[in-house]
């Protein structure tokens, strides 16, 4: 399926480092032909995305700090100037405060539940809108969630309420932006050894109980994640939209 995105541009967001699964999409789109964008958030990681970026086909790379409507709107005029349409976008960001992940959900902070439910979730809807303007011959988006956000994973907490919200905010995007063309899903990720994984307490013993009892006896391949981002952004996934798609060795069918 060689170059099966050649001629189109995508605009990746969240990749950290090389062991981030935005950059295992980005790898997979960069594989089949697309032109990227990507961003970073910080500054202490602007330089690792730069270097991460050249080896992806020459990814042009923004700054964009999505808690911030300046800087959403400053990164969606430099795409306009620097490429003038988009064909996908890929949202791969989530943050939750430290603390609000080791301490039981009850005890959960009003400016952590805020800050949590803002970057991981309020920030597709303000993304979505910016980039629906330059998404002129229609096209996708992806978002990550992960189990949580249906059932209760031991210290998730918050970031399981701020994924609830991401997955709805991802069924009411496609119901407006469908007739403009326009697909937006989410990719359930099995968990994976990723740095913002490492948050969570006890993340070792999720990876153990996912490998003894999922259907496939094993945890998830970024690759896995990666190529289904690739399928719901290209032709393959057209007639899908709202949808959230699991990709965790089946693990969540089970009862037990």
């Amino acid at each position: 399926m060689a170059d099966t995105m050649r001629g189109k541009t995508v605009l990746v967001m969240g990749i950290a480092n090389r062991w981030s699964l935005a950059y295992a999409i980005a790898q997979a789109l960069a594989r089949e032909g697309a032109g990227l964008c990507v961003t970073y958030q910080a500054e202490r990681v602007k330089k690792a995305v730069e270097e991460l970026a050249a080896g992806l086909g020459g990814a042009r790379v923004y700054p964009c700090e999505v808690s911030q409507d300046e800087s959403i709107a400053g990164l969606f005029e430099r795409l306009q100037e620097d490429v003038g349409r988009l064909d996908g976008v890929v949202h791969s960001l989530a943050f939750a405060q430290k603390e609000d992940l080791e301490r039981p959900f009850e005890q959960t902070s009003r400016a952590g539940f805020a800050q949590a439910l803002d970057v991981s979730a309020y920030s597709l809807v303000a993304i979505a809108h910016r980039a629906a303007g330059l998404m002129t011959g229609g096209g996708g988006i992806v978002t990550l969630s992960y189990l949580g956000a249906t059932r209760v994973v031991p210290n998730y907490n918050v970031m399981g309420v701020a994924k609830a919200a991401l997955e709805a905010s991802v069924r009411y995007l496609a119901s407006e932006l469908g007739p403009r063309g326009i697909r937006v899903n989410a990719i359930s990720a099995g968990p994976i050894k990723t740095a913002s994984a490492r948050a969570i307490k006890d993340f070792s013993s999720i990876l153990e109980q996912v490998a003894q009892r999922a259907p496939l006896r094993r945890v998830t391949d970024p690759a896995e994640v990666a190529d289904t981002a690739l399928f719901l952004l290209g032709d393959g996934g057209r007639g899908i939209t709202g949808d959230t798609l699991f990709v965790d060795s089946g693990y969540h069918i089970l009862g037990v």
